[in-house]
C-alpha cells in the first residue's frame, strides 16, 4: 500500500495491525533481505573520494557470511546476550561487521570517535564494556591514542575490558585482500594497549566459519545495542535498544518509501555510523530490503574531495537516496551538477536539524530530488516522522507519523504530568509509543522524566522533550526544544557541559548557554555569564579559560557575552527563551546592517501556534532584500512596512 497522508497510515494499520511478529532479530532481517537475490551486490566502499569507480563490493551471500563470521567470533571472544562490544570506528565495512555480527552476540555500543579519552573511558565503564573494536594506530593513530588514554585512565583494573580488536583500513585500498581472505595480522600491530592483548580483526574473523552460527539468535526484546544520546558533547545518557526496536523502525521506514527500499536501488551513507540515522536508516533499513548500501570514505561528509565528486559518484553507482544534515546540502550547492547523469536520484532525506526554506526549496530545484524532511531521536529508536515519499510536502514540516506508532503533542504541568492532549494545532510537548519506543536509559536513574502516564492507559508514552503542533491534516511542525539542546551542523551539544565548564572560573556567578541562529551550522553556541560581586574579568578570559576545559571543539562557544543579570523565572531559574529571542534579534540586526538596512523596530517574542516569531519592521521597498537574507535562517520571521 503507498503512503500519501495520514488516512492512508490508518488503512495500512488495519489491513496489517502487527507485522513485527515474525521478525526475532536484526540477524534474521539482514538474512532474509539477502534470500531477494544473493548474488545481488549488498556493500560497496569507497576508500577515498577520487577512487568512487572501483569500491570494495560484497555480494549478499559474502556480506551475510562475514556477519556471520563476525558473530561467532564474537561468541569465542566470550561475548555472551548480555555482554558489551564497543566500537571506536570511523565509517567503514568492519563497522557494519561489529555492528551486526555484535548485535547477534551480545550488545552492541557506539561511541563517538571524535570524543576525548576520559570522555571515552567514563561511557565504556558505564557500559561494562567486555571487548573493544578500533582503527588500527596506523596510518592515522589519533583514534588508537584516544582509546589508549582511555584505558590507562580507567578506575577499577579489575572491571577493565578483555582486550582490543584492531581494524587495519589499509587493507581495502585498490589491489589488497578484502572482506576475510587475509590471514596475516596487520604489520606494526601492536601486542598490547595499556596492559591490554590486542587482536587484529580480519585475522580473527578467519577462526570462524560463515557458514551458520554456532548459537541461537537472540529474540525480539533482547537488548541489542546501547547508544548515546542527550548530546554528542560532553557525557550523554546511554539508550537501550532491543532487537524488535531496530526491526520495528526499519519496517515503519519501508512503509513509508517503498519505492526506495528494495532491490536495485543504492543508497549512500556519508553519516557517521555511530549515530541512528546512518546505522539503521542507511544501515539496516538497506540490508531488510536487499537494496545497495554504498559507502563513502571513512570521514563520510569530511572526506577531502568528496563534497566535488559527490554528483559523480551519485551519476555513476546510480544513487536512488541518501541523508544529510543541512549544512551538508549547501555544502553540495556548490558542487555543479553539469555533465553528470542524475536520473536515479529520488528522495534526500534531511534530519537532525530544521532546513531553511529557502535553502531546501534551491537543493530541490538544482537536483531535481524531492526533499523529505524527519524528525526522529535515539530514545525512538531513529526516525518518528517523516514526509512520505509519495504524499504531499508542506515545507518546514518534519511530515506525518510512522506507521504503527502513535505520536501526539500534550499539555503537561511544570513537573512533566500529563494534563491534556493538546488541540489541533496547538503547541504542546511531542509525545509518542510504539515498537520504536526505546527500552530505557542504562542508568534507571535517568529514566526519571522520560516517561508520560496518561489515565486509562497501561502503556508509558516517551517524552521527546520537543514542542510542536500537529495540523488538521497530521503534519507535525517543531516549535521549539524543551532539552535546550543545540544542534552546529548536526552535531548535538549539551549546553550544561559549556556552563559547568564557565562555572569552573572564579568570577562566574551564572551562565547559560544557548544556540544563536546560523546560515552555515544552524545554530552554534554562544554564552552569557553573570560575574561574581566585585569580580573583574573580560569574556575573551573566560572564553580561553573554557577553551583549555572543554574537550569538544563544536562545545566552544562562539562568543561569550557578560550580562548584569540573567533572565530568570518565576521560581528563580534561568529563562533561556529570553535570551534566545536576543540572539534572534542580533542575527536580524546584523543581517541588516551588513544590507545597509535601517530597522525601525525588531520584536521577536513567543507565538502560541508558531513558537518564537521575529516581527520586523523596515521600509517596504528594503522588504525582499533582508527577506532573502533572512531565508538562510530556520526562525520564523514576519515582515511589517514602516
Amino acid at each position: 500500500m503507498t503512503i500519501t497522508d495520514l488516512a492512508s497510515i490508518e488503512a495500512l494499520e488495519r489491513q496489517n495491525p502487527n507485522p513485527f511478529e515474525h521478525l526475532t532479530s536484526t540477524y534474521q532481517m539482514i538474512a532474509d533481505g539477502a534470500a531477494f537475490n544473493p548474488n545481488n551486490t549488498a556493500l560497496s566502499f569507497i576508500i577515498s573520494a577520487d577512487a568512487y569507480a572501483n569500491p570494495a563490493t560484497w555480494t549478499y551471500t559474502e556480506w551475510l557470511q562475514d556477519i556471520t563470521r563476525a558473530a561467532n567470533c564474537f561468541r569465542r571472544l566470550g561475548i555472551g546476550r548480555r555482554d558489551v562490544i564497543a566500537y571506536i570506528l570511523p565509517n567503514l565495512p568492519e563497522t557494519h561487521l561489529c555492528i551486526w555480527g555484535g548485535e547477534t552476540a551480545g550488545i552492541v555500543f557506539a561511541v563517538n570517535s571524535l570524543l576525548e579519552g576520559d570522555s571515552i573511558r567514563q561511557l565504556l565503564e558505564n557500559a561494562k564494556t567486555q571487548w573493544i573494536v578500533t582503527l588500527a594506530p596506523t596510518p592515522n593513530p589519533e583514534i588508537w591514542n584516544r582509546v589508549e588514554e582511555a584505558l590507562s585512565l580507567w578506575s577499577n583494573a579489575s572491571t577493565k575490558p578483555k582486550g582490543v580488536v584492531a581494524v587495519d583500513p589499509m587493507r581495502h585500498l585498490p589491489g589488497n585482500a578484502q572482506g576475510s581472505a587475509r590471514h596475516e595480522r596487520t604489520a606494526g600491530l601492536p601486542e598490547t594497549i595499556a596492559g591490554l592483548p590486542v587482536l587484529d580483526f580480519h585475522q580473527e574473523l578467519t577462526k570462524d566459519s560463515g557458514d551458520a552460527l554456532a548459537f541461537e539468535q537472540p529474540q525480539a526484546q533482547d537488548i541489542a545495542s546501547y547508544f548515546c544520546t542527550g548530546g554528542t558533547t560532553g557525557l550523554p545518557k546511554i539508550a537501550q535498544h532491543t532487537h524488535r526496536n531496530e526491526t520495528a523502525n526499519v519496517l515503519q521506514l519501508a512503509a513509508m518509501a517503498p519505492k526506495l527500499m528494495q532491490p536495485g536501488k543504492t543508497l549512500f551513507t556519508c553519516l557517521p555510523l555511530f549515530h541512528v540515522n546512518a546505522q539503521i536508516g542507511t544501515g539496516l533499513a538497506v540490508f531488510a530490503s536487499g537494496a545497495h548500501s554504498l559507502l563513502a570514505p571513512p570521514a563520510g561528509y569530511r572526506t577531502p574531495g568528496l563534497m566535488e565528486n559527490f554528483w559523480a559518484i551519485c551519476a555513476h553507482h546510480k544513487v536512488a537516496s541518501f541523508s544529510g544534515v543541512p549544512t551538508a546540502f549547501a555544502g553540495l550547492l556548490q558542487a555543479s551538477t553539469q555533465g553528470h547523469d542524475l536520473s536515479s536520484l529520488m528522495y534526500a532525506i534531511c534530519g537532525a536539524a530544521p532546513m531553511p526554506v529557502e535553502l531546501l526549496n534551491k537543493f530541490e530545484a538544482t537536483t531535481g530530488m524531492k526533499v523529505l524532511e524527519g524528525y526522529g531521536l535515539t530514545e525512538s529508536t531513529a526516525v518518528a516522522s517523516l514526509c512520505p515519499g509519495d504524499g504531499q510536502q508542506r515545507v518546514g514540516s518534519i511530515g506525518i507519523r510512522l506507521p504503527w506508532e502513535q505520536l501526539k503533542t500534550a499539555i503537561l504541568d511544570d513537573n512533566g504530568a500529563y494534563v491534556r492532549d493538546a488541540e489541533t494545532d496547538e503547541i504542546g510537548v511531542i509525545i509518542l509509543k510504539g515498537p520504536n519506543k526505546f527500552a530505557g536509559y542504562l542508568d534507571d536513574a535517568q529514566n526519571k522524566g522520560a516517561w508520560v502516564a496518561i489515565p486509562s492507559d497501561s502503556d508509558s508514552w516517551l517524552n521527546t522533550g520537543d514542542l510542536g503542533r500537529i495540523d488538521a491534516d497530521g503534519y507535525i511542525w517543531l516549535t521549539g526544544r524543551k532539552k535546550e539542546l543545540i544542534i552546529r551542523g548536526g552535531h548535538n551539544i549539551d549546553p550544561k557541559v559549556i556552563e559547568e565548564g564557565l562555572a569552573a572560573h572564579p568570577a562566574v556567578a551564572m551562565s547559560a548557554a544557548v544556540g544563536r541562529p546560523d546560515k552555515h551550522a544552524g545554530e552554534v553556541p554562544v554564552a552569557y555569564v553573570q560575574v561574581s560581586e566585585g569580580a573583574a574579568v573580560c569574556a575573551e578570559e573566560l572564553l580561553t579559560d573554557l577553551t583549555a576545559r572543554l574537550s569538544e571543539r563544536a562545545a566552544i562557544p562562539k562568543e561569550v557575552i557578560i550580562i548584569d543579570a540573567l533572565p530568570l523565572t518565576a521560581v528563580g531559574k534561568t529563562f533561556k527563551p529570553a535570551l534566545v529571542m536576543r540572539e534572534i534579534e542580533y542575527v536580524v540586526r546584523n543581517e541588516a546592517t551588513q544590507l545597509g538596512i535601517d530597522l525601525n523596530a525588531v520584536v521577536v517574542e513567543q507565538d502560541n501556534k508558531l513558537g518564537i516569531v521575529a516581527h520586523i519592521t523596515l521600509p517596504s521597498d528594503q522588504h525582499q532584500k533582508l527577506e532573502k537574507a533572512l531565508a538562510l535562517y530556520t526562525f520564523k520571521m514576519v515582515l511589517h512596512s514602516a
